[in-house]
């Protein structure tokens, strides 16, 4: 009798197999996400209070965790002026620069673009800037810019605009505008490649019909192809001002920072700070200073994409 009450109970309609099913999901689900949660913690939580940690003590490079220290390091920090004035070089330095490329790389992807199928291939060999390591990026262009024997002074001599050779690391404009050249010789055709991605997604025939209409190539960029292409031009912005932020190897490689501490940024200052002065409780507050800073200076941009996003929706 018993085992028939048992056959019984598993033909009733209470026994929901597809239940016992989704229960059994459910249950393992926490471990199909082990590996992305413990991926989490080692790479961005571990490091994330290790640093606050480290902000809030008394150490140094050989000898960390010494003595509490509380707030003194972003008292310290916030006190120096040549910190403070490097992280108002490298926002000015991040927002213009960035600018600038995502505009070359919008000249440049239109007129790629417009080769149709040259285009393509063309594009592909602008891909060897971002295979080149940044210190190869940075040694080449310091060989360039030399004043004594470099291609660009060389070029400058033969041609009669100088009289004599031209200094370009040594004055901190020129100092500036070489870094932003070589920065810009590597990441234009990154960004080139993202705006030419964004013009491929554009809707067919809009260009044409705004021909036969009678609009000319400034009416139906300005009118069209841009308000069609605002939001991912937000978004490669973003990414190009991401990128700009963390700028650091030319900066070792053609300046060091100098003349004096002209073309120091943040990021070089943390180098330096840390593993030449070991003050790495300091750094580590300058780090989390300058982390909250870059979301400060990324967070309008964030919120300008996303209304482009939602006007085009």
């Amino acid at each position: 009798m018993a085992l028939g009450y048992a056959a019984d109970a598993l033909t009733t309609p209470e026994f929901d197999a597809d239940g016992f099913r989704r229960l059994g999901r459910f249950l393992l689900r926490p471990l199909w996400l082990a590996p992305v949660a413990c991926a989490l913690i080692v790479t961005t939580l571990y490091p994330f209070v290790f640093l606050v940690a480290l902000s809030l003590s008394k150490s140094s490079l050989g000898k960390p965790f010494r003595a509490f220290a509380g707030l003194k390091n972003y008292a310290l920090a916030l006190g120096d002026g040549e910190f403070i004035a490097s992280l108002l070089r490298t926002v000015a330095y991040a927002l213009l620069s960035s600018a600038i490329q995502v505009a070359a790389g919008l000249a440049l992807a239109l007129l790629l673009f417009t080769l149709l199928k040259g285009g393509r291939f063309l594009l592909s060999l602008f891909l060897l800037p971002l295979m080149t390591p940044p210190v190869m990026v940075g040694v080449a262009w310091k060989l360039i810019l030399a004043p004594a024997g470099g291609l660009l002074n060389g070029t400058l001599l033969r041609l009669g605009l100088v009289d004599e050779p031209v200094s370009f690391l040594g004055s901190a404009a020129l100092a500036w505008a070489s870094i932003a050249l070589a920065d810009l010789w590597q990441w234009t055709p990154f960004v080139a490649i993202l705006c030419f991605a964004a013009l491929s997604s554009l809707p067919e025939g809009v260009d044409d019909a705004a021909r036969l209409d009678g609009a000319g190539p400034f009416e139906r960029f300005w009118y069209i192809t841009l308000p069609l292409i605002a939001a991912p031009l937000a978004a490669i912005f973003l990414i190009k001002l991401i990128f700009a932020f963390k700028l650091f190897d030319l900066t070792y490689i053609l300046t060091y920072g100098g003349p004096g501490f002209a073309t120091t940024t943040t990021g070089f200052s943390i180098f330096r700070l840390s593993m030449q002065q070991f003050e790495v409780a300091r750094a580590a507050a300058e780090t989390l200073i300058f982390a909250a800073l870059i979301g400060l200076v990324t967070l309008p941009v964030v919120r300008l994409h996303r209304a482009l996003e939602r006007r085009e929706a």
